[in-house]
């Protein structure tokens, strides 16, 4: 028997053209920076979402847009169709998923009033450890997508993001279209833990670039020249990119709102990490990424916007993040 979802349709038909249109009902755990706008773009595209957070007051600020909240995340099991996780690292993906009170909890078996049939996690942590969970969750018969993504708060609230998918092609193809609510893009990368490794790929590209663009801001500072008019001065040229544009500002003003807590690239670039020693790849430049957000996170400066990397180099213009990264926990570029 097919199943389908497709722009708010669940079909498990015989015949792939007949099909019975009902809203989804998704479950969502994790409402914060990220999560938040993708819970409205589900909302706005017609699907009841119920939505779960360890702090409620996150959850209940969508009780507007007309999202419904859950007081535990087990409850979702009898209640959705796909539960969709936007948290903090590993420990809290198992914890949600497996925990006493998770979604396939310890009381919750196969085909006992399960409902739940598809987990997609959004949330940055080890491709082996995606791997486990993703066992673990088959044996209970529900399928599991590992779907990073980038694109940032701007993306998360435009709709734009990429999502980097890994996981069994059916179960990729079945929750496409519900991540394509806030997604402009969603490429199948190959089996479980295959997304969470090309985030890897993204984020040693990301957190090198932006190493590269605080140092270049400081050579600007300590030559004499207004560092802020280095966006314009390479706009269009080969140094140009969506984050020196977004650096930049951030590295040279104090006003800007933060985009991402810069603990939360230093969990992403120490995977990097572990991966390249576990797979035998050299990756000497990710190496001294690490080095320096250790040295920032020494600073005091791990709950600061990702820019006060700058001063994790002992350079800039003293400015520091006075209004830390709130995320929902996985990295946003």
């Amino acid at each position: 028997m097919a199943a389908r979802i497709a722009a708010g349709i669940i079909c498990d038909c015989g015949n792939f053209n007949d099909y019975e249109v009902i809203r989804v009902e998704i479950g969502f755990c994790g409402p914060g920076l990220m999560g938040a706008p993708m819970i409205r773009h589900l909302l706005r595209a017609g699907h009841a979402v119920h939505v779960w957070n360890r702090t409620r007051t996150k959850a209940d600020a969508l009780l507007a847009d007309g999202a419904q909240v859950v007081a535990t995340p087990h409850e979702l099991a009898a209640r959705v169709d796909a539960v969709l996780l936007c948290v903090a690292d590993a420990a809290a993906v198992e914890a949600v998923v497996f925990g006493e009170k998770g979604v396939l909890g310890r009381d919750v078996q196969r085909g006992a009033g399960v409902r739940v049939r598809w987990i997609v996690d959004h949330s940055s942590i080890p491709p082996a450890v995606t791997r486990s969970l993703a066992q673990r969750a088959a044996a209970a018969g529900v399928g599991w997508v590992d779907a990073p993504v980038s694109g940032g708060v701007g993306g998360a609230t435009a709709g734009t993001l990429a999502v980097m998918a890994g996981g069994d092609a059916a179960h990729v193809e079945a929750v496409a279209p519900l991540i394509r609510a806030y997604a402009s893009r969603v490429t199948h990368m190959g089996a479980a833990g295959a997304g969470q490794t090309t985030k890897l790929c993204n984020q040693a590209i990301v957190t090198s670039t932006v190493a590269a663009i605080a140092e270049a801001v400081t050579l600007a500072q300590r030559s004499g020249i207004d560092a802020a008019r280095l966006t314009e001065a390479l706009a269009g040229g080969w140094a140009d990119s969506v984050l020196l544009q977004t650096f930049v500002p951030r590295m040279t003003r104090t006003d800007l709102p933060p985009i991402g807590a810069l603990k939360t690239f230093q969990k992403d670039v120490d995977t990097v990490a572990a991966t390249a020693a576990e797979t035998g790849t050299p990756m000497p430049v990710s190496g001294a990424v690490q080095q320096i957000l250790r040295l920032a996170a020494a600073m005091r400066l791990a709950d600061a916007d990702f820019s006060a990397v700058v001063h994790g180099q002992g350079i800039g213009r003293g400015r520091m993040s006075q209004q830390p990264a709130k995320l929902c926990g996985f990295s946003p570029i």
